[in-house]
Formats: structure tokens, sequence, C-alpha cells
């Protein structure tokens, strides 16, 4: 069979785009950025009077400020995200209603995010804007070779689902009930996000195997989390994975399989050869993906080791 063009793919699945689009909009819940901020926690700051940012003022551990801050940043770059999939999917039609209305959905994460750090001072507000104008500024930009529909619903769904997971483990980690309820409520969005893609992707994976498989093979293979190139980044990034907030064995265990299993990958026989070749490919690559987890757990258990021992020397 040969491959369909983009306008093709997006043609043929515009049906199921509706039929998903709908099923979102009667399963999403409207919420409102402002009943998840304890804004009786909140005072002005020295330009109005008040006192500026001190440490001392944060109820956040370190580990959950790296989490915060990241996730934030992450939601911050919303236009970079857009502008990616609004290229690559229909501007009109059910592809552009989704396009909108997915928009419009995750701006709110951003919005509840940062009010509740600034409110509750669980951070550095000007550091935090710092690092948001260098991330905005940066933007996202897919690798040359990442253009078209198939190869971006394929990311995104994997990404809305380690984004899902990754805010859900932040909101525990936070030990505040109000950061995990808010936490809680940007990751249930999150999750049918997800649920959308994951539809669209598995029915371009009827639609077009071999092109879907060859494009979800080069998604997995190269994936990284969107906020790579943020200030800090590999810094948070190491302390989220050592805490257990999104690490290698998340990312293998409650991403990568869960979703590949839902599509069959490994039981379909509908791929021709490269199809087959990309199929090959994904399963070698995850054979090792498999065994980078247990090395990283046992790098992690080591230094919690040492830490301990450590802890235990200065104390006696």
């Amino acid at each position: 069979m040969k491959d369909l063009t983009q306008l093709e793919i997006l043609t043929e699945l515009e049906p199921v785009a509706e039929q998903n689009v709908n099923r979102h909009l009667s399963m999403a819940k409207d919420w409102h950025p402002h009943d998840y901020v304890p804004w009786n926690e909140g005072r002005n700051f020295a330009a109005m009077g008040g006192v500026d940012w001190d440490p001392e003022q944060s109820a956040l551990s370190d580990v959950a400020k790296a989490a915060m801050i990241t996730n934030l940043l992450t939601e911050d770059n919303l236009p970079s995200y857009h502008r990616l999939i609004s290229e690559n999917f229909a501007s009109d039609g059910a592809w552009g209603t989704w396009v909108g209305r997915w928009t419009a959905e995750e701006n709110r994460h951003g919005i509840v995010m940062r009010d509740y750090l600034v409110v509750t001072r669980g951070v550095d507000p000007v550091a935090l804007e710092q690092a948001r104008m260098i991330h905005m500024t940066q933007g996202v930009h897919a690798p040359a070779d990442w253009d078209g529909f198939l190869v971006n619903v394929a990311y995104v769904t994997f990404q809305e689902l380690a984004t899902r997971v990754s805010h859900r483990n932040t909101g525990k980690v936070c030990e505040d009930p109000i950061a995990d309820r808010m936490l809680q409520r940007v990751a249930a969005d999150e999750n049918l996000h997800m649920i959308f893609y994951r539809n669209m992707c598995g029915a371009a994976l009827d639609l077009v195997p071999d092109q879907a498989m060859r494009a979800l093979t080069k998604v997995l293979t190269n994936f990284v989390m969107p906020g790579a190139g943020m200030p800090n980044f590999r810094r948070n990034g190491v302390l989220m994975a050592k805490h257990g907030i999104y690490d290698l064995r998340q990312h293998l265990d409650e991403v990568v399989n869960p979703v590949l299993k839902k599509w069959d990958v490994f039981e379909r026989n509908d791929f021709g050869p490269s199809g087959e070749q990309a199929r090959e490919q994904l399963g070698a690559f995850i054979e090792k993906l498999g065994r980078d987890v247990l090395k990283f757990e046992e790098q992690r258990d080591r230094m919690f080791a040492r830490e301990a021992a450590k802890g235990d020397l200065q104390r006696a």
C-alpha cells in the first residue's frame, strides 16, 4: 500500500476526530482556576508596600519546588505547542475545533499553578518570571524530520500521559492538600487529552499501519519531555527522577507500555516490510529501556544508601 499524504490522512480521519471531540466534550468538566487557590494566604510584595519573597516563606521542599517549577514552565510554553499542533492538524472542521478547545483547556493549567505559587509564596516569583521569559523566548521547535500529523499525534499521546503522571506525583510530594487537589484536577485534564490523541493515533495505525509505525518508532526512540531546554531542566529532572516524580520506571511502565498494549503494537499483523522493520527497532529499544531502568534503580539505591550512611555518621 502506498503512503498517504498528510491531507489524505487528515481527511480520512476527520470522522474519527469528530467522534472523539464529541466524546471529549461530553466527558470534560468545566472548572475555574480561582477555585483552587488559597487567596487568603496572599499578601502584597514590596512594590505594593508589602514584603518581597524570602526562602523561609515557602512551605515546599526542594523536590516539590523543582517539580512545580518544571511543570509550570512546561505549561507556559503553550503558544509553541499550539503552533506545532495547528501546523500539523487541519485548521477547520473537527480538527480546528479540537486544537482550539485543547489550547483553551491547557491554558488553565499555567494560570492555576502560577496563582498558587505566587499566593502561597512557594517559589521565588522573580526567578520564576525570569525563567518563564527565557523558556518562552526559546520556544519549542520540533526536529527537522518531525513534521507531519503522524509524528506529532504520536508524540502528544505519550507526552500528555507523561505530564499527567508528573503532575499527579508532584501534587503528592507538595504535602499540601490544596496543591494535591489542584494538580489532581490538572492531571484529569491531561488524561482526557491523552485519550483523544491515543484514539487518533490508534485510528492512524489502522488506516496507514506502516507509516504510523515508522512515526511511532521515531518518537519513542528519540523521546524527550517538552520542558527540555528550560533553565535548570537537567538538575530539576534528576531531582524529580531521584524522588520518583517522573523516572525511567514510570516512563516505561506507566506511559510507554500501556499505550503500546492499547494499540496491540506487538500483536498486530497488518504491517508491511517497513512497518515490521520499525516494530523490530522499537522492540529492541524497549528491551534496552528495560535494562536502563534496572541500571538507574541500582544507581539510585546506592546513592540513597550513601546518603543514609553519611547522615548516620553526622548524627553519631
